[in-house]
């Protein structure tokens, strides 16, 4: 698997931002980008790809991680392009209402236990989504303010991930499956 580790490492001592968007410079139409502060691409993933189906790439297009949906809202992510069965892990919905939406991520291969390793909550229409270990925060999306407007669009938000958080591509993943099939571009 090709990692991004090299130039962002997972043990940062202070949170890391990207900032979600479809429309980076330099990003082909169809793909939704994760910038850092500096306005580099990191991350991106083809929203136009089979419903259900998503692959996230890093920056130089190598594929990290193959997520694979079903209608009941589970989610299986494997490593790499998917092309093998290198399970990472593995999402089940457990509310969706329309103003909450829940999951459980089960880390682990095929025989992953049944005790949850985290949780993400959160409200998709309001780009609002935190991952949490226990008691402990991951990562967290919020929509970008700027003083003195009184609308904010909702098409780029921030996704902070806090120290400690382990693969900075496992909590991507997981904010990609968060706003699976909800529209971007309001």
């Amino acid at each position: 698997m090709a990692s991004s580790a090299l130039a962002y490492p997972s043990d940062f001592q202070i949170p890391f931002d990207l900032f979600i968007s479809k429309k980076h410079p330099g990003l082909p139409r169809g793909y939704l980008g994760l910038a850092d502060s500096s306005g580099n691409i990191v991350y991106r993933v083809n929203r136009r790809s089979p419903k259900h189906n998503r692959v996230l790439l890093d920056a130089a297009g190598n594929p990290l991680i193959s997520m694979r949906g079903s209608h009941d809202g589970s989610w299986q992510c494997f490593r790499g392009d998917g092309s093998g069965e290198d399970l990472i892990f593995r999402v089940e919905r457990t509310l969706n209402t329309l103003t909450r939406t829940e999951f459980n991520i089960f880390l682990g291969g095929a025989n992953c236990e049944d005790s949850t390793d985290f949780k993400m909550k959160g409200c998709p229409f309001q780009r609002s989504c935190t991952i949490y270990k226990g008691n402990s925060i991951v990562a967290q999306t919020s929509l970008m303010y700027k003083l003195g407007k009184a609308f904010v669009g909702r098409c780029k938000f921030r996704l902070t991930i806090f120290p400690g958080s382990g693969d900075h591509a496992v909590v991507v993943a997981l904010i990609v499956i968060f706003f699976d099939g909800r529209r971007l571009s309001n």
